[in-house]
């Protein structure tokens, strides 16, 4: 179970983040602040903390920098309405496990808060076009030809990378070794002659958007 606590100014925001995440599987909401100091002096006992850049007094960053003095082994996946490419530069840099903008879906968002958890260090979609707009492939004309290479494994571990789970996450999916998964990843990631996991979730979810 992930014990997530949610960091945001507005309460709508963490009332609707906490009703969408809490109702996920293995996932549970400990807590919700409203600001940075508060998460600092009301600290509970949390795996995770989902935490708004744009904050009252401290921003995120600052705020994620304190609480990483006193609590080094939580993990911070860090939230805004309207990001830039350099709000996203600057969080992961100073040690962000991971970057969602509030347009995603609460799937993404859950898959986010599962990545993050697991050290994958995710970003939703229109965070990593933000970083990367022109890493995105172009829509293939027949995705099925694209995939052709694939064996029926490789085509799930695919999905699974489009959904932004890690290794360890798609072995339990799988029900296979995560050094089986590695090696599929692998295999995937040559066959599509992309140089990254983050360009073959892309290309996953292009081709399950078209």
């Amino acid at each position: 179970m992930i014990r997530l606590a949610i960091v945001d100014d507005q309460a709508l925001v963490r009332e609707g983040l906490a009703l969408i995440l809490g109702a996920e599987p293995g996932i549970e909401v400990v807590a919700e602040f409203p600001d940075g100091a508060a998460l600092l002096r009301d600290f509970v006992p949390a795996d995770l903390i989902l935490l708004d850049l744009y904050l009252p007094g401290a921003d995120g960053v600052a705020t994620m920098l304190r609480l990483r003095a006193e609590r080094p082994s939580v993990k911070v996946l860090m939230l805004t309405t309207v990001g830039s490419a350099a709000d996203i530069q600057r969080a992961l840099a100073a040690g962000a496990d991971g970057f969602v903008l509030k347009d995603a879906t609460g799937s993404e968002l859950a898959a986010a808060v599962r990545g993050a958890h697991a050290g994958v260090r995710p970003l939703s979609a229109s965070a990593a076009d933000l970083l990367w707009p022109r890493a995105a492939p172009p829509r293939p004309s027949s995705p099925a030809a694209d995939l052709s290479s694939l064996t029926p494994r490789e085509r799930e571990v695919l999905e699974l990378l489009g959904q932004g789970l890690g290794n360890r996450e798609i072995a339990g999916a799988l029900s296979l070794a995560e050094r089986t998964v590695k090696a599929h990843v692998s295999n995937v990631l040559a066959k599509l002659d992309v140089a990254s996991r983050t360009q073959a979730a892309l290309l996953a979810r292009g081709l399950r958007g078209s």
